[in-house]
């Protein structure tokens, strides 16, 4: 069985006994992501290290290094 399986079950269910359907799978994933990356955020600035621009930098830097010279 799986996530959306589980899901109907509970529609279901809650359905018959008048309570308020779960949300559906996946409705909070935007949202523990972006939690997840201000959590990452907040601890890198407490440690005193750069809180924007790694990831892109590092892919900037790797391109740079790629590109054959003139």
């Amino acid at each position: 069985m799986n996530a959306l399986h589980q899901y109907l079950f509970d529609a279901c269910r809650a359905a018959r006994l008048g309570e308020p359907v779960p949300p559906a799978p996946g409705t909070q994933d935007v949202a523990v992501l972006r939690a997840v990356h201000d959590r990452r955020r907040f601890e890198r600035s407490v440690a005193g290290r750069g809180t924007g621009g790694g990831l892109r930098l590092r892919i900037r830097r790797a391109l740079r290094r790629r590109r054959p010279s003139p």
